[in-house]
């Protein structure tokens, strides 16, 4: 830092966007010292951080457009964040069916290279070169907790019972399952603890630049406000390029790509817990996941978005695509019937110049601007993985204006909940069973999934479920709602039942209308620092 004497209205960093990036940006620079604000528009993760395919993955699919940078540090990122999160992250088996025929996205690098130096494949893909680039997979980021890769023989097996009997061969790799939304919430929690100023539904809708600090007004619950800060970052998302635009008022040719991504979810389409990743005629990808116990996760789509303002929604033809691409591979067909929930995400590639939504880069760009005045930093791309060492190369940038930073600290530094091993789920599930006599399996497994450690500080020392307040369904208590509305900035049933649990998947519209009701009638507040 500068040896000048700091004025206390200037803040270090004032932060537009409360999703993984932004969030993620702000708990880095709160833990180095640096003085933060962070404003979200809507609720924390309310755009594409809560509408991810919910892995943490270094993305098979990129090595075929030569990424290797982007799939190593992804690789490499997994075990990193499952020993700082292990209640909200955990490994996952995946099984790729094998059949001859298999083709490459026809706008890959590698299939080009392959039509040159080895045209008798004709673009398909041999089970080899499958294996190839799943040993290469494995080598690539460093394995000491996910186990290797295997190949299955199908025949007899749960894994080939939920497959068309054609299937007899499949490769099985180990990627992770993380609960995105709450990702983004418990770094923002964490980012307070440290210091950090946190504002939901607050919007940015000016922002001037000064010489040595921007003057920032934003319109939020309590009206008005103006803030000052030595740093801007535009964190906006699928946003990012209106804020450059609209509110900052830049002329600036680097933009963002905005793809939709669509899931549908239907009941459990098979019994066992692993995943399935099925590569389409189209040389597309999808992922069958065992999804919140009772239900399966499909997707995604990679469709062009044209405004960050339309609400991304699954349309039919993409609702339709998907069952059809899961039925080539299922043995049971999935039909638009099936479908019990659809969402749809729009991500904010960096604008690269690809032909196609599918091969547009999923590298982050960040881009330090100081020559007009106080610095800016915007935030193009990036994916869930990689949002750590995404804030980290934000931070090497912001070392550029404030000099002399502490280092990088946020490997294997746990979020809210995680203090317990990586594989210390189940134990602690018992242990709070014991603790909680009203707990049963699923409720223990749930909180646990949800606050690992904190479940200890909701129940506090309640020895009934009486003693936990008003039952809202699905397990939901009163106690769990003011915790939400307190610690993680909890104002609406939707904030509850679908960013910071999935609960919205058991409710019924009446138990949703009275969790409304509960929350608006209350006079707990979100506390400044947790």
């Amino acid at each position: 830092m500068d040896s000048s004497p700091p004025d206390r209205d200037v803040r270090d960093v004032f932060i537009i966007g409360g999703g993984i990036n932004g969030c993620g940006i702000a708990r880095d620079a709160a833990g180095r010292g640096l003085s933060v604000t962070l404003a979200e528009m809507n609720d924390l993760a309310s755009a594409t951080s809560s509408a991810s395919t919910k892995l943490f993955h270094g993305g098979l699919r990129y090595l075929e457009y030569f990424e290797f940078r982007l799939v190593r540090e992804a690789l490499e990122e997994r075990e990193v964040l499952l020993r700082a999160m292990p209640h909200i992250s955990w490994p996952m088996r995946f099984v790729l069916p094998y059949r001859k025929g298999m083709t490459f996205e026809s706008e890959a690098p590698l299939s080009r290279l392959l039509a040159l130096t080895m045209p008798w494949l004709k673009g398909r893909r041999p089970a080899w070169l499958i294996r190839t680039g799943l040993m290469m997979y494995d080598r690539l980021g460093g394995r000491e907790i996910l186990p290797a890769t295997r190949t299955l023989d199908l025949e007899g097996t749960p894994e080939g019972a939920a497959l068309d009997p054609a299937f007899h061969k499949a490769f099985e790799y180990s990627d992770c399952w993380v609960q995105d939304s709450r990702l983004v919430v418990l770094n923002a929690r964490d980012s307070a603890a440290r210091g950090a100023r946190i504002l939901t539904r607050t919007k940015v809708v000016r922002a001037e630049r000064g010489a040595d600090h921007w003057t920032v007004t934003t319109a939020g619950p309590e009206g008005e406000e103006t803030h000052r800060a030595r740093l801007l970052v535009n964190a906006g998302g699928p946003w990012v390029g209106d804020v450059i635009h609209r509110t900052l008022g830049i002329n600036s040719r680097q933009n963002v790509r905005l793809v939709r991504g669509s899931h549908i979810v239907t009941r459990r389409l098979y019994p066992h817990d692993k995943c399935y990743i099925f590569q389409g005629r189209d040389g597309r990808v999808i992922f069958t996941i065992p999804y919140e116990d009772d239900f399966t996760l499909i997707g995604t789509t990679d469709v062009e978005h044209a405004d960050p303002w339309k609400k991304p929604e699954a349309t039919p033809d993409e609702v339709q695509y998907l069952c059809d691409f899961a039925s080539q591979y299922l043995r049971q067909s999935v039909t638009p019937e099936d479908v019990v929930h659809t969402y749809s995400g729009v991500r904010p590639l960096y604008d690269d110049g690809a032909k196609s939504a599918t091969a547009a880069t999923r590298e982050y760009v960040l881009d330090l601007n100081h020559e007009d005045g106080a610095p800016l930093l915007n935030v193009f791309g990036g994916k869930i993985t990689t949002y750590r060492k995404l804030a980290e190369a934000a931070m090497d940038r912001m070392g550029r204006v404030f000099g002399g930073l502490p280092g990088d600290w946020t490997a294997g530094v746990t979020l809210p909940g995680g203090d317990f091993p990586v594989d210390g789920a189940e134990a602690l599930m018992a242990d709070l069973r014991r603790e909680y006599p009203f707990l049963d399996e699923a409720w223990a497994r749930r909180m646990v999934r949800h606050y690992g450690t904190d479940t200890r500080h909701i129940f506090g020392k309640a020895r009934t479920g009486d003693e936990l307040g008003e039952a809202f369904g699905a397990g939901i208590t009163a106690r769990e709602l003011d915790w939400a509305m307190r610690k993680e900035w909890v104002r609406t049933a939707e904030d509850f039942l679908w960013r910071r649990t999935r609960l919205g998947l058991r409710v019924t519209p009446d138990q949703t209308r009275r969790i409304d009701d509960y929350l608006a009638r209350s006079e707990v507040t979100a506390e400044a620092v947790h």
